[in-house]
């Protein structure tokens, strides 16, 4: 039998010996492990993919031995042994844990880009599958979060090896919201709910006015104020429109020069 597997088997048993209620210390084989024994053996199962027992030997050597870079190592592994389990919350909680006890760790910059990835879920690419009604009732919170921490990683480590692949993440979750928020404009605006719609389009305007969907959101913000009769505010909005996006597909209609512009283009 492969060695690692072997390992692996006794290694579970053990600690299902361990987890049993009624079970003493004595029957613990870790007992009189040292802390670079518990860390390697740990580090082995994280190796091999075993999460669940890198996790348990991980806690061991945390109570064991609270103090020390054994200690602070296993922390930040934690960290990634629940991420990989699906565990997010409690990896997390784990990185703010460490966060606060060691902020001038070595190592502090992993526990935010870990924390952040725990909050940034692409599974689904955010939005990509979601219908319309899905959007509305969608949690979006986690995704803020995690841009708010890859922001703080990206500001107080510039040059962690993290950052680039954290400002990558913070430009995708960007236009990710903001095409939530256009989609749903679009929706609200075809239901003819057209103060909704300009509540989304804003939204995109001011929290994501870089974004490319600006320039969509402009245009049903536009849209909907015309809807609504709100002739000068639709004015002002393609005017604003047309001069931060003068070559705008939405501004391709010339107006006749004795009809307002904007009419020629809703």
């Amino acid at each position: 039998m492969n060695i690692s597997i072997t390992r692996f088997l006794l290694l579970t048993a053990s600690l299902a010996l361990i987890g049993c209620s009624g079970m003493t210390d004595d029957l613990d084989p870790t007992k009189n492990w040292s802390a670079s024994k518990i860390y390697s053996e740990a580090k082995a199962q994280m190796l091999d993919g075993n999460y669940e027992q890198a996790a348990k030997l991980y806690e061991s050597l945390q109570t064991r031995y609270p103090y020390g870079i054994y200690s602070q190592q296993a922390e930040l592994e934690q960290i990634y042994s629940y991420y990989k389990q699906g565990e997010k919350a409690s990896a997390i909680s784990e990185a703010d844990r460490f966060i606060k006890a060691h902020p001038n760790h070595p190592g502090v910059d992993y526990a935010y880009y870990m924390k952040g990835l725990a909050n940034f879920d692409d599974d689904l690419g955010l939005f990509g599958v979601y219908s319309p009604d899905d959007l509305a009732q969608r949690d979006t919170k986690p995704y803020k979060e995690a841009f708010e921490t890859f922001k703080e990683l990206v500001t107080r480590f510039p040059q962690s090896k993290y950052t680039p692949d954290a400002t990558v993440r913070m430009r995708y979750i960007v236009n990710a919201l903001a095409k939530g928020n256009v989609i749903m404009a679009r929706y609200y605006y075809k239901r003819q709910a057209y103060l909704a719609a300009v509540d989304r389009a804003k939204e995109v305007i001011t929290q994501y006015s870089r974004s490319p969907q600006a320039e969509e959101a402009l245009y049903i913000m536009a849209k909907s104020y015309q809807a609504m009769h709100l002739t000068q505010l639709a004015d002002d909005t393609l005017r604003v429109l047309n001069q931060d996006f003068p070559n705008s597909k939405f501004l391709k209609n010339k107006p006749s020069i004795n009809t307002p512009w904007w009419k020629k283009i809703i």
